[in-house]
């Protein structure tokens, strides 16, 4: 392009010295082509700048929305959820195992936290953390209480004090110097290493045109009339020519439709509740072939509600909880009460609508139930009445937590005194339940003798022993009404569906049943059988694996390589600290955008805004949209590249500079069409039902397919056939002999070009075998836009574009 304007500034300066040099009365209008070359030039350049500046903004506002997220503070005393944007100095803030620290401060309450602050200090250890009130000049050489932003909750839950905010903060300018530069996707580095071949081509190309022409003009040079300016101009118009040719084959629109289509998409993809962090997710989901999915939440409504509990363990029929609780002495009830409410990291907030509770969906359903049922208004000022003098924050591989114990049952059940409720877990668990114990211990003091050393605190393991089972809850998790067929369409789609999560075998694998996941002939395995597993074994299981139940995120992490391993793209969805390491091994990391730690998101390439399954269909639809996108423009461009190409050198090889078939300025309104114009109309279709019917392509799969190439052969011959008949046997065909009918009969030659590309452009919405290229038009006022603008400029140019574009009018006589 540098080139051609240069060129044409040239051109402009010799036509401005013709037009003042002209006689009287002759023409004065050699200066329109240099002017009408450089304004194409201009036009092209700002509708580029202007695309380019509306895509930067909606990464830009992308990234903003990618930076939000919210925390817990007490102002005064309240618990209630703000931007971290709007943290103070002085706000009281509540930390819990998976935060990211949002900024610096003092830890004033707190148990079992420890922090990794690798980020900021470059230590990969855990560093223990203790409440101020606590700290002794021996304690400071181990832990302290400073809690440092940027930094991990690795485990523990407590209240900091804020000292300082971004950017003042130790973290905030490491969090300034994270805005980079979107990284080049695999779509792009495809993309660019055709333009490549593309461009070297099309110089070369360019290069022997421009030689031919120039040694034919050395051989004729002395038959040129009109003396040293008259051959100045033909070898002007002969470069500029030559250049023109070689923009018509450079596909500068190449890399504009990638990042168009990924604009478009990553926009729309947050209205479908799919928040994009790394653009490289949005078009590999595309290509998927397995999804390992969370079932809480995610295949679930994630919103827990009690069926049924009951504290005696004798009993073969559970009554309803009502009837349960009714029938209790006072002293049983307040310790079942105290089970659950000090023993939860749930927070109650005022709303309008009365008290409402938040937290983990097990958390809330326990602290609804015991509202309900013990007539408790407030939960802050009950849980006032006592003192935790020590809490054991939950831990994923205990599987349970704090002196009132709750957790998995069989777990709380083999610490405890009473057991034989084995019957009715199972029973549960058949029934998609999720079962959660709590148990009790009275203790004569705190810390137990014998349990700890002087100066540390009692281990866990040294004081949760012999516990008294209390109660065991069976809380519903209903599942999200729209999975079922969520599910169908990816397995209609290619993509594998696997349940991988922490909840019991029976559990998982009736849920996995009720959504057709799990089928007959599939594999559900529990995560101790799959640890025990060789990489041959696994390997051979993994095409009938559909269910891995009460997994851990190392077999989670060992699930996902092996299936990179045998050459799958993976997504994965994860909410949890421990799931950092599957969500940045997959392919796809899907976080959940409620129920996900921030450690998870930071981690994941994707956030699922509304923890739904559903969501990532959505997402692996807009994957294919956008290679679509790039594969509809490349079959419409090089459709325009061959036949642009061959008419212009042909005609001019074989009659001269004077006798091609378009001038410089057709050209380039032709290059603005196949290059922006198609970029903007082809890069923003919706993603269609079509799409779906598809299986994921190969990794190594070329990006123009055996269709493309069907359709682009097709319209080539096609309209390569038809102009070069008009071209060299129009005059006879229609009988137009006079100089003005021969004018109009080569306006009529571009104008059929041009409505031939119009028409095409509706043609390559298609890339596949299908024939309704109509399909999901009416969803793309873009293309209409596009298509308008085309169809006006043409019109224009032309009646009105004149000796600026070489065109007569067309008047049908």
């Amino acid at each position: 392009m540098l080139l051609l304007t240069a060129s044409a500034v040239i051109n402009l300066a010799s036509g401005i010295y013709q037009s003042v040099d002209a006689k009287e009365g002759g023409s004065k209008v050699e200066w329109v082509e240099g002017v009408s070359i450089i304004v194409a030039v201009v036009i092209i350049t700002l509708t580029g700048a202007i695309n380019d500046f509306q895509k930067d903004r909606k990464f830009e506002k992308l990234n903003r929305k990618t930076d939000e997220r919210d925390i817990t503070v007490f102002r005064p005393s309240n618990p209630q959820r703000i931007p971290i944007q709007d943290i103070l100095v002085g706000d009281v803030v509540h930390l819990e195992t998976g935060d990211v620290v949002p900024a610096d401060g003092v830890l004033i309450d707190g148990f079992s936290i420890q922090c990794d602050e690798s980020s900021s200090t470059g230590e990969s250890d855990l560093i223990s953390k203790i409440p101020a009130t606590h700290v002794t000049a021996k304690s400071l050489s181990s832990c302290g209480p400073f809690i440092l932003s940027g930094s991990k909750i690795a485990s523990g839950v407590g209240t900091f004090l804020v000292t300082s905010v971004v950017p003042s903060s130790s973290y905030g300018r490491i969090l300034m110097s994270l805005h980079a530069e979107p990284e080049e996707t695999p779509l792009q580095h495809k993309l660019g290493v055709l333009a490549k071949y593309t461009i070297d081509g099309g110089l070369l190309v360019g290069g022997v045109f421009f030689l031919i022409l120039f040694i034919r003009f050395l051989v004729d040079l002395k038959n040129i009339e009109g003396g040293g300016k008259a051959k100045g101009e033909e070898f002007l118009d002969i470069l500029i020519l030559a250049i023109t040719v070689v923009v018509i084959a450079v596909p500068e629109g190449l890399p504009l439709t990638v990042t168009l289509a990924l604009a478009f998409a990553t926009t729309r993809m947050l209205k479908d509740q799919n928040l994009v962090r790394l653009l490289r997710s949005c078009e590999v989901m595309g290509n998927a072939t397995s999804i390992c999915s969370d079932k809480t939440g995610t295949l679930t409504q994630n919103r827990m509600t009690d069926k049924e509990s009951s504290p005696d363990r004798d009993k073969a029929i559970i009554p309803p909880a009502a009837n349960v609780v009714a029938s209790l002495p006072h002293p049983f009830k307040q310790v079942i009460k105290d089970s659950i409410l000090l023993n939860s990291t749930a927070q109650d907030k005022s709303t309008e609508n009365g008290m409402e509770i938040s937290g983990s969906s097990t958390e809330v359903a326990l602290v609804n139930f015991a509202t309900k049922h013990f007539d408790i208004s407030n939960l802050s000022s009950e849980r006032a009445r006592l003192e935790i003098v020590q809490l054991y924050p939950f831990n994923a591989d205990k599987r349970y937590f704090r002196m009132f114990l709750k957790g998995a049952p069989e777990i709380v059940l083999d610490l405890c005194t009473q057991q034989g409720l084995a019957d009715s877990i199972s029973e549960y668990s058949s029934q998609s339940l999720r079962s959660i114990a709590t148990a009790y211990r009275d203790l004569e003091s705190w810390p137990p003798e014998n349990t700890h050393s002087p100066g540390s605190e009692p281990s866990f393991n040294s004081v949760v022993h012999d516990m008294v089972f209390l109660s065991l809850f069976a809380l519903q998790d209903p599942l999200r009404p729209e999975v079922a067929a969520s599910v169908r369409d990816c397995q209609t789609a290619g993509v594998r569906v696997r349940m991988v999560t922490g909840d019991n075998f029976l559990t998982a694998k009736s849920i996995a049943q009720e959504c057709g996941i799990y089928g007959p002939g599939g594999i559900a395995l529990d995560g101790p059988t799959f640890r025990k597993l060789s990489t041959a074994q696994i390997n051979l299981l993994l095409p009938r694996l559909q269910v891995l139940a009460r997994s851990s995120p190392e077999d989670k992490l060992r699930l996902v390589t092996h299936l990179k391993g045998l050459g799958e793209t993976v997504a994965v969805t994860g909410d949890g600290i421990n799931d950092a390491l599957a969500l940045k091994a997959a392919d796809v990391g899907f976080a959940m955008g409620i129920a996900g730690t921030e450690v998870a998101k930071e981690a994941s390439s994707t956030i699922l805004m509304d923890d739904n399954f559903a969501s990532i269909v959505k997402a692996l639809l807009w994957g294919r949209a956008v290679n679509d996108a790039a594969r509809k423009f490349l079959q419409f461009q090089f459709t325009i590249n061959l036949t642009a190409g061959v008419l212009t050198m042909i005609t001019v090889l074989v009659g001269g500079t004077s006798a091609s078939v378009f001038t410089v300025v057709q050209l380039l309104w032709i290059n603005l069409i196949m290059d922006t114009f198609a970029a903007l109309a082809l890069a923003t279709d919706y993603p269609t039902k079509s799409l779906i019917y598809r299986t994921p392509e190969p990794r190594n799969s070329s990006i123009v397919n055996i269709s493309m190439w069907k359709m682009i052969t097709g319209q080539c011959i096609y309209q390569l056939v038809v102009i070069f008949v008009l071209h060299y046997a129009g005059q006879s065909l229609f009988g137009y002999h006079t100089e003005q009918q021969q004018a109009q009969l080569q306006t009529m030659i571009f104008n059929i070009y041009l409505w031939m590309q119009f028409c095409n452009m509706f043609n390559s919405r298609r890339v596949d075998a299908g024939f309704n290229f109509l399909e999901g038009l009416l969803r793309n006022p873009a293309f209409f836009f596009v298509q308008s603008v085309i169809a006006a400029g043409q019109i224009v140019i032309i009646f009105k574009g004149g000796k600026a574009f070489g065109t007569e009018p067309l008047t049908g006589a």
